[in-house]
C-alpha cells in the first residue's frame, strides 16, 4: 500500500505546485535544451513558425531532432515520418503506464482532459511524475500533473523562440550543446530513483550494454540496448516478487 507523502489541499493548489515544480530544474534544462533546437531550427533554413509549429504539436525533443535531421538531408516526407515514429515509439508505453496511476483508480471512460494531457507525457514528466505521483493523494495526481506539464511545454515553446533568434548571437557549438543537457538531466533523475530495483536494473544493463550493442550497429544499438536492458530487468523483478522479494 502506497503512503500518502503529499497532500495539496485541493486540486487548485496542486497545479500550482506541478507549474512551481515545473520552473525549477525541470524547467530551466528543458528550456536550454529548446534554446538549442530554436538554433537547430536556423541552422537548417527552417524558418520561425516551422520549429514553434513542431514543439507545440510534436512535444518530444528526440523526435523533433530526428525531423529536421531528415529534412537537411533532403529525405522524404515518408522517411521523416517514419524517423518521428520510431523515435517517439517509446511515448506509447509511458502514457500506457503513466496515465493510470494519474487518473488515480478512475475506472470511467477518458474524457477529453485525459488524452490533452497524454499529448504532454514525455520523459521529463514521465521521470518526476513516477517518483513523486504515486505518493499524492489519487485526486490531486492529474492536476498537478497538469500544472507541471502545461508549464513545461509552454516554457519551452517560448526557449525555441529565443533559441533561434540567438542562434546568430552565440557561438553555434555552445547553443547546440544545450540539447544533450535534457538526456544528462533525466539520467540523473533516474540515478536518484535506484532505490526502486526494477529501474536500478535497466539502468545497469542500459550503461553496459548501450556502448557495446552502439559500436556493433549504431544505428540499431540504441534500439536494443532499450529492449533487452528493460526486458532482463523485467524478468529479474519478477523473479524476486515471485520469492516474495519486494522493489
Amino acid at each position: 500500500m502506497t503512503t500518502i507523502v503529499e497532500n495539496f489541499g485541493s486540486g487548485a493548489a496542486a497545479r500550482m505546485a506541478g507549474a512551481r515544480a515545473a520552473l525549477g530544474m525541470p524547467g530551466l534544462v528543458l528550456g536550454a535544451s529548446y534554446l538549442g533546437f530554436g538554433a537547430l531550427v536556423r541552422q537548417t533554413h527552417l524558418d520561425l513558425p516551422q520549429g514553434l509549429t513542431s514543439t507545440i504539436a510534436g512535444w518530444a525533443l528526440p523526435g523533433q531532432i530526428a525531423l529536421i535531421e531528415v529534412y537537411a538531408a533532403g529525405g522524404t516526407v515518408l522517411s521523416a515520418a517514419l524517423a518521428v515514429l520510431l523515435t517517439n515509439a517509446r511515448l506509447l508505453p509511458m502514457v500506457a503506464s503513466l496515465l493510470p496511476i494519474l487518473r488515480g483508480g478512475d475506472t470511467t471512460p477518458p474524457r477529453l482532459r485525459h488524452y490533452l494531457i497524454a499529448h504532454l507525457i514525455a520523459i521529463t514528466g514521465f521521470a518526476i511524475a513516477m517518483q513523486r505521483a504515486p505518493g499524492m493523494v489519487p485526486a490531486q495526481r492529474l492536476p498537478f500533473y497538469e500544472g507541471f506539464a502545461v508549464t513545461l511545454w509552454s516554457s519551452t515553446v517560448v526557449a525555441t523562440a529565443l533559441g533561434f533568434f540567438l542562434a546568430g548571437l552565440v557561438p553555434l557549438p555552445v547553443t547546440l550543446g544545450f540539447v544533450f543537457l535534457n538526456p544528462l538531466y533525466f539520467m540523473l533523475v533516474f540515478v536518484a530513483d535506484l532505490k526502486h530495483r526494477l529501474r536500478g536494473w535497466a539502468l545497469i544493463f542500459g550503461a553496459i550494454l548501450g556502448p557495446i550493442l552502439h559500436l556493433i550497429d549504431p544505428e540499431w544499438g540504441l534500439l536494443a540496448t532499450g529492449v533487452i536492458a528493460g526486458s532482463l530487468a523485467f524478468l529479474i523483478d519478477k523473479y524476486y516478487r515471485g520469492r516474495g522479494w519486494r522493489a
